[in-house]
């Protein structure tokens, strides 16, 4: 099981146990992905349609809770995707149905519905505890999360800007920066930072997922910390080894065209000395000279031999 799939099937386990955090996990749910249907004789009828068995089965366990209706659910194979099948939780009464959109308040006093079924008013979410319940829901119906060992990705799809700004400011509600992006014809709110993710499935109440993945996080940070240490001293090891080299170069070609003994005395014991030991660090060479010398001595006689030894070229 992915790790989305992971974190929906904890969530279709969450049981809020008031029953407006359960009105307010339902209105999302038929919100993003749910329909409603009224007949020539304006009977109405919610049809709420997922490919997530667990949501399905979050759905039904709400319905019967919260309203004590009886709904029917139907199995069929999905035509777009191979191997998946689309579960559908259906209300066929009218007056369940209309029991069930007052309640969600995805129809107004008048029985009119809004045609992006949005929330009509801000009653259903009030209450901080409604919209950590309308976000998880928002997410069982149309979110997912990307694998936290390959990247960090939230997102949650709506079919319109209306729902999808309503859910990005409950979103930053809780001071998670969300934004949103259109992607074929449908709004993403979506979040970035493996922090906000963090943030957002703690807002959710998926705990175990969130101690998964802040393990992941942890993980990697240790192995993004050890490989800058190892490349920032492989650099200063290259570096070493290359200032070495040129060194050894400069004191060889003084050596062979005008000889050691025209160099100054300081200068001449530190030539010998790097030649005796290529691989010693400067502060090593420093304290093989009798009287020793610092590391910042050692680098002012090695420079000085290399403009000699550059003089001499030209």
């Amino acid at each position: 099981m992915s790790f989305s799939g992971q974190v929906k099937e904890e969530l279709s386990r969450q049981s809020s146990g008031a029953r407006h955090c359960m009105i307010a996990e339902l209105t999302a749910i038929i919100s993003l992905c749910g329909r409603i249907t009224i007949s020539v004789n304006d009977m109405y009828m919610i049809k709420i349609h997922t490919e997530n068995l667990s949501v399905a089965r979050k759905c039904f366990t709400l319905l019967r809770k919260t309203f004590n209706i009886n709904t029917e659910i139907s199995i069929r194979q999905n035509r777009l995707v191979r191997n998946s099948k689309v579960y559908s939780v259906i209300v066929k009464e009218h007056e369940d149905a209309k029991k069930v959109l007052l309640a969600t308040k995805l129809i107004n006093d008048d029985n009119e519905i809004a045609e992006n079924l949005s929330i009509v008013n801000n009653v259903v979410v009030m209450q901080e505890c409604c919209k950590r319940a309308f976000i998880r829901g928002a997410f069982l119906s149309a979110g997912s999360i990307s694998d936290p060992e390959k990247f960090y990705h939230f997102e949650i799809v709506c079919a319109t800007m209306e729902k999808a700004v309503q859910l990005q400011e409950m979103i930053n509600y809780f001071k998670i920066d969300a934004k949103i992006v259109e992607r074929k014809r449908h709004y993403v709110v979506y979040i970035k930072e493996g922090s906000g993710i963090v943030d957002i499935l703690n807002v959710m109440e998926a705990h175990v997922a969130l101690m998964q993945l802040e393990n992941v996080r942890i993980l990697k940070e240790m192995r993004n910390s050890v490989n800058r240490k190892v490349n920032c001293e492989t650099a200063n090891l290259k570096k070493t080894i290359s200032a070495s080299v040129k060194q050894m170069e400069d004191i060889t070609y003084i050596r062979d065209t005008v000889g050691l003994s025209k160099l100054s005395e300081g200068l001449e014991m530190i030539a010998r000395a790097r030649l005796d030991n290529p691989d010693a660090s400067l502060k090593e060479l420093g304290e093989m000279l009798s009287p020793p010398v610092g590391k910042s001595g050692v680098n002012h006689r090695l420079r000085k031999i290399s403009e000699i030894a550059d003089g001499l070229r030209n």
